[in-house]
C-alpha cells in the first residue's frame, strides 16, 4: 500500500526543496488551498515562478469545486469575491441569483458589498450561502489578516441560516482531492498549520494530520478543545524527513 504524502499549500520557507523530495521518493503530493484571492492557473504560475515544481492538477483548490456543485445544482450566483477569482466563474450562469458565493473577497469586504449579499440572500425563498473556506484568519508577511469565515458568519447570523462550505475544513473538500488521487483516506497525511482547517478537517476523513509550528500555528493549538494534532513538528522539512524515513523502513 502506497504512502501519500499531502501538504497545505503556503509559501513556507524550503517547501520546494521538500516537495522535490516527496516526490523523489515515489510518494503522491497534493497542495490543498483554500486560496481565493486569484485563479487556480495564475497561484500555480506564481509558484512556478518562485521555483516549484507543481502543475495545476496537483492542486486542489475551492473555486473550481463551487463551479461544479453551481452547475450540478443549476444555481446561479451572485459573487462575493476577490477581483482576481472572478474569471472562475466564467462558465457559470450568475443571472437573476439565486444563491450567493462568499470567497476571500480582501478589500472588497465593504459594507456595501456586504449588505448587497445580505439582501440577495433575504430576498430569496430558500437562500443557498456557499463559502470557498470558513477560515477566521490568516497570515501573510504584514501579519495577521481577518480570513472569509468571519464575513460567512456575518450572513448566516444576519440572514439565519447556515452557510455549505466547499474548502477546507469542509469533508466534502478532502474527500475530493483523494478522489482526484485514487487513494484512501488511511493512505493519506495531511500537513498543515492550521489546527481545525488543516488537521481538523483531514481527521474527520480519516486521515492522520501533522501540524507544524510555523505559519499561523499558535501554542495554544496544542491544547485546542475539539482537535488534536497526530503529531506536531517544528517545520515541512522535518515533517517530510520523518514520512520519508519511514517509507524505507
Amino acid at each position: 500500500m502506497s504512502e501519500i504524502c499531502w501538504l497545505k499549500s503556503r509559501y513556507n520557507s524550503g517547501l520546494r526543496h521538500n516537495a522535490r523530495w516527496i516526490k523523489a521518493s515515489g510518494l503522491k503530493l497534493r497542495f490543498c488551498t483554500n486560496e481565493t484571492q486569484a485563479t487556480r492557473d495564475k497561484f500555480v504560475k506564481k509558484l512556478q515562478r518562485l521555483g516549484f515544481n507543481i502543475s495545476v492538477n496537483e492542486v486542489t483548490a475551492p473555486a473550481p469545486a463551487a463551479c461544479r456543485i453551481l452547475k450540478e445544482r443549476n444555481l446561479r450566483p451572485h459573487l462575493l469575491i476577490h477581483d482576481e477569482l472572478v474569471p472562475e466563474f466564467d462558465q457559470v450562469d450568475k443571472a437573476n441569483p439565486n444563491c450567493v458565493v462568499i470567497g476571500d473577497a480582501a478589500d472588497n469586504f465593504s459594507y456595501k458589498n456586504l449588505n448587497e449579499a445580505f439582501r440577495v440572500l433575504i430576498g430569496l425563498e430558500n437562500p443557498i450561502l456557499i463559502s470557498l473556506g470558513r477560515g477566521r484568519y490568516y497570515k501573510e508577511t504584514d501579519g495577521l489578516k481577518l480570513d472569509v469565515g468571519v464575513y460567512m458568519k456575518a450572513l448566516e447570523y444576519a440572514c439565519d441560516i447556515q452557510a455549505e462550505v466547499v474548502g477546507k475544513p469542509a469533508k466534502m473538500f478532502f474527500q475530493s482531492a483523494l478522489a482526484e488521487m485514487e487513494v484512501e483516506p488511511q493512505q493519506a497525511i495531511m500537513i498543515g498549520d492550521d489546527i481545525v482547517n488543516d488537521v481538523g478537517g483531514a481527521q474527520q476523513c480519516g486521515m492522520k494530520a501533522l501540524q507544524v509550528r510555523t505559519g499561523k500555528y499558535r501554542p495554544c493549538d496544542e491544547q485546542h478543545p475539539e482537535v488534536k494534532a497526530d503529531g506536531y513538528v517544528n517545520n515541512l522539512a522535518e515533517a517530510v524527513d520523518i514520512i520519508v524515513k519511514q517509507l524505507h523502513k
